[in-house]
């Protein structure tokens, strides 16, 4: 079982997916700090606020014993105050638009060097292929 652990782990495949996984996780930090340090900054100044992430809504009763600041999301939701994080949100929402952009975009450029993009030249098309293998399929019976 051992050897059987050891071949699955030292396949390509496997030692491939292991660096994507870790050169994503390195990604996706240098995308949130693109979004939170410098995208989000310019969004939230151009609604009015310093910190997009902070717009909320409060829609549950705040304690009486509440005695933080009752425009501190972070504050209203560790006291346990029903508040819907609406920012923060569309700050996660874009951090993950612009993490899938840029995936798109390096898959279509890997795609485009492998010659496997759909504007890749060289290649038959698709009906040709399919012509080949009706032709083929007919010499064969």
């Amino acid at each position: 079982m051992l050897r059987e652990f050891r071949d699955f782990v030292a396949r390509g495949n496997v030692l491939d997916l292991a660096v994507a996984v870790i050169i994503g996780a390195a990604f996706a930090t240098i995308v949130a700090s693109l979004t939170d340090d410098i995208i989000m900054p310019v969004v939230g100044a151009i609604f009015g606020g310093l910190d997009f992430a902070s717009y909320f809504t409060v829609i549950g009763a705040v304690p009486d014993s509440y005695s933080g600041s009752l425009t501190s999301y972070a504050d209203l939701k560790r006291a346990g105050v029903a508040v819907i994080g609406w920012g923060q949100f569309t700050t996660v929402l874009i951090n993950f638009l612009i993490l899938a952009f840029v995936i798109f975009l390096l898959i279509r450029w890997a795609n485009r060097l492998s010659g496997r993009g759909a504007d890749a030249p060289g290649g038959p098309s698709e009906a040709e292929l399919l012509t080949e293998i009706r032709d083929e399929l007919r010499r064969q019976k």
